[in-house]
């Protein structure tokens, strides 16, 4: 019996480990021999954890999670217990309605994110007298188009009861939740002129301290706000993951705003990052047509003119726009 004992212990030292290293249970490996360097363990993804608020007033929140706009609007009525559809859009860094400051599809990673909610809704009346009624629109990529900019002197300017930042819900009481900013912008531009139309918006809820302003932006606005360059941001993607990315040159930002410029002056609506993902487009593309080729391959609903394709390469890949 002890025979049968000690062969059996015999058999189970020789017996080889799993790490094909005949080492006993329980004794650590040999350290590494002089001259070699340890493997390295695969480097984690950083947990990336962002405050937020409600811009009116409200407890400051943590959220984490989110690859896209949508989804960063239900992690903030997770944390407030309300629903996605009460945001209109969110600014970062500042609970005022700042359009310099709105989160499109980039956030540094030490960034404060605001949200803006629901507030009192309205209905406004308006002659068409002109073409061009002053507005420019944007969205906040999940449902509703809201007034990001109002031209001095034009006939929104007049009317003292539309504001910057107001989502547009309905015009002539028909619903545009849903759709996009440019399909906005076509049906304000398809409008009658000498015909009465009916604006019904919502305006963001406000604390005490911002009730009676009414921000503007004059003809000539500065730069559109974006992520300093330099820092690290969380890029979000309509498709696909969020991704970790530097923030972009001056060079990248100065060619973003003269496309968000064009945007503007072509459909009547600003969008910091389509402009961002048409620079982007434009500098792997060889020329304007390539790029009226790409652009219609991914951005054809838009139904961009064939100049303003000529002049978003120009902007970006002339030597004036800093490229070679």
């Amino acid at each position: 019996m002890r025979r049968a004992g000690r062969r059996g212990r015999q058999a189970q030292e020789e017996r080889p480990m799993e790490n094909g290293v005949g080492q006993e249970p329980g004794v650590p490996e040999p350290p590494p021999a002089e001259g070699t360097s340890a493997p390295r363990p695969p480097r984690a993804r950083p947990r990336l954890v962002f405050r937020t608020q409600l811009a009116h007033g409200s407890p400051t929140g943590r959220i984490e999670g989110f690859t896209n706009v949508k989804e960063l609007y239900g992690k903030i009525a997770e944390v407030f217990g309300i629903s996605p559809t009460e945001i209109l859009f969110c600014t970062l860094n500042t609970h005022k309605v700042d359009m310099q400051k709105l989160l499109g599809g980039q956030i540094g990673l030490e960034d404060f994110i605001f949200a803006h909610v629901r507030g009192e809704t309205k209905e406004v009346e308006v002659t068409k007298t002109e073409d061009a009624l002053g507005l420019t629109i944007t969205d906040n990529g999940a449902g509703y188009a809201f007034i990001k900019r109002i031209k001095e002197g034009s006939i929104i300017n007049r009317i003292q009861a539309v504001c910057v930042g107001d989502s547009i819900e309905a015009i002539n009481d028909h619903t545009i939740v849903g759709c996009r900013h440019y399909e906005v912008a076509r049906m304000l531009r398809e409008l009658p002129r000498a015909q009465p139309f009916t604006l019904r918006l919502v305006q963001p809820k406000k604390a005490f301290d911002m009730i009676g302003q009414r921000t503007r932006s004059s003809s000539k606005c500065p730069p559109e706000g974006r992520v300093s360059s330099g820092k690290e941001t969380l890029r979000l993607r309509a498709q696909g993951p969020a991704t970790l990315q530097d923030g972009p040159s001056a060079v990248e930002e100065e060619a973003a705003r003269r496309v968000d410029d064009l945007l503007e002056s072509y459909m009547g609506i600003r969008d910091c990052e389509l402009a961002a993902t048409m620079v982007e487009m434009a500098k792997c593309s060889p020329s304007a047509a390539a790029l009226a080729c790409a652009v219609d391959s991914v951005l054809g609903e838009f139904a961009f003119p064939q100049e303003f394709v000529a002049e978003v390469w120009a902007a970006v890949c002339s030597p004036r726009g800093g490229q070679e």
